[in-house]
């Protein structure tokens, strides 16, 4: 489960969610957060505006435990390429990238499975020029959905993925140019900052996410304050995952659970919600690749399940014991 801290001091506003069942109970999925929330209330069903306080105070719920097959909510990366060349970076670059037609296949199938939230990422998914159309079909298909972005392009197209997404998650590795461009490279921050403040403009809900390496611990504070100066809704504390291009930086980057869990205990109180998803929380977790393969991170996270085609909408059901596709 997430560990989190601190209380939104923005204003009471309501929030696109998706809700449903998986197995006997009733969850609430936050496209905002990536979390997912158990739910007593039967009225609630679909893509639903629910009070930011009332989403809050929903109990959390991993997925791994609903007892259900198919997945709350998947990871789609409809894209490879890339703007920057992150050192951490989980994607693996060498995966073939689909064409126009067949990415909207993949949405269709996506929104036909039942899953009840999309988070799209890549790569960079705002280097899609027909990302709307993407973002439409997924939302036709009632997903809540969500677009994971290194910040550099969203000036540009918040004002059109304002009518089409519910909530922007932007990557930051540092709360200054000095240690995120360290990482993404020069001028990365000024434009992700820009981009944020666009999103906010424009009433995208918007939330700051940062990796935690050891080389990253001592900026969160300052990280804190900066989602606070910016008025975003929160910051998520990812823990890094040996996958993709940055798997060789494990042994110097990754820390263990627990030190984690105690620094993100030290910085309450906190101006704005700090939640940290440690390993155990992406245990399970469904990601459709570029070419429309689908994988699930293996129980303990230290590798990925055996790939198998998203074929039809019962393609991202777990038939494995260990969670697998």
């Amino acid at each position: 489960m997430t560990t989190s801290t601190g209380t939104s001091g923005r204003a009471s506003a309501c929030r696109m969610v998706c809700c449903g069942t998986r197995g006997a109970t009733g969850v609430v999925y936050d496209p905002l957060t990536g979390l997912t929330h158990r739910t007593d209330d039967p009225t609630l069903a679909g893509r639903t505006a629910l009070a930011e306080e009332g989403i809050a105070a929903l109990p959390e719920v991993h997925p791994g435990e609903l007892g259900d097959t198919t997945p709350v909510s998947v990871c789609w990366s409809p894209i490879v390429r890339c703007n920057l060349a992150c050192p951490h970076c989980l994607d693996d670059k060498i995966v073939p990238e689909p064409g126009r037609g067949e990415r909207a296949k993949v949405a269709t199938r996506i929104a036909s499975s039942g899953v009840l939230g999309v988070d799209v990422s890549g790569g960079e998914p705002l280097l899609i020029r027909a990302l709307p159309t993407l973002l439409d079909a997924l939302v036709d298909g009632g997903c809540a959905v969500s677009v994971t972005t290194n910040g550099t392009h969203l000036s540009r197209r918040a004002e059109a993925l304002a009518r089409c997404v519910d909530a922007i998650r932007v990557s930051l590795d540092g709360p200054d140019p000095q240690r995120h461009d360290r990482w993404r490279g020069e001028g990365s921050f000024a434009k992700a900052v820009s981009g944020i403040r666009a999103a906010i403009a424009h009433g995208i809900p918007t939330q700051i996410q940062t990796v935690l390496m050891r080389s990253t611990t001592a900026g969160l504070p300052a990280m804190v304050e900066l989602a606070d100066r910016l008025g975003v809704h929160g910051v998520t504390v990812l823990q890094y995952l040996p996958f993709g291009e940055g798997a060789p930086l494990a042994a110097t980057e990754q820390v263990p659970d627990d030190e984690a869990l105690d620094l993100i205990a030290a910085l309450a109180p906190t101006p704005v919600p700090v939640r940290l998803r440690t390993r155990a929380d992406a245990a399970g977790f469904t990601v459709v690749r570029a070419d429309g393969q689908v994988w699930r991170n293996m129980p303990d996270t230290s590798a990925i399940a055996a790939l198998r085609p998203l074929a039809g909408p019962t393609s991202l059901a777990v038939t494995g014991r260990d969670g697998s596709a």
